[in-house]
């Protein structure tokens, strides 16, 4: 190919990467902004508070996943301390721009789990909390189905079938 036609090639393909990411990053408006910034700090405060109770071995952390362990072999220690990775690894994307999509879908995986097991082994109120956990489980998940539609042309693979023309 000649010398020339692959300056060409270069450059349009450089011009093209950059429209991509202009239109991938730069479709939400101020509001739609403002709020998803809002709710991935939120999201991930949430989930970077309850790392210390997970990583330190809290009783009620140790409780609850002693608990879960009853029908789910292996969830204390281990079930507890991957969650615990899991979540700090969602908090860190949910706090970059370019990732903050793929962390609310990890968020909302992981919360859908804490919700059910809430639900169908540990009810809603766990070691007199008042409902504290659950209510902070579907905060995270509701504050991450929220970033997800907001910033659902930045979801991988599946976006750019949702961009608006």
């Amino acid at each position: 190919m000649p010398a020339g036609a692959r300056r060409y090639m270069r450059k349009c393909l450089k011009l093209e990467l950059r429209v991509d990411i202009k239109r991938g990053m730069n479709n939400l408006s101020k509001a739609q902004t403002i709020v998803s910034w809002l709710l991935q700090l939120t999201v991930a405060v949430i989930l970077l508070q309850t790392l210390f109770f997970k990583f330190t071995a809290a009783e009620e952390s140790v409780y609850i996943f002693s608990t879960v362990g009853r029908f789910v072999p292996g969830a204390e220690p281990w079930g507890r301390i991957g969650s615990g990775v899991i979540e700090l690894i969602a908090a860190l994307l949910l706090l970059v721009p370019a990732t903050a999509s793929v962390g609310a879908i990890v968020t909302l995986t992981v919360m859908a789990g804490a919700i059910a097991s809430h639900l169908t082994i540990l009810g809603i109120e766990v070691k007199g909390d008042g409902g504290l956990l659950f209510g902070l489980a579907l905060t995270a998940f509701l504050g991450s189905l929220v970033i997800i539609i907001l910033r659902r042309s930045q979801v991988p693979v599946v976006g750019r079938y949702f961009e608006l023309a």
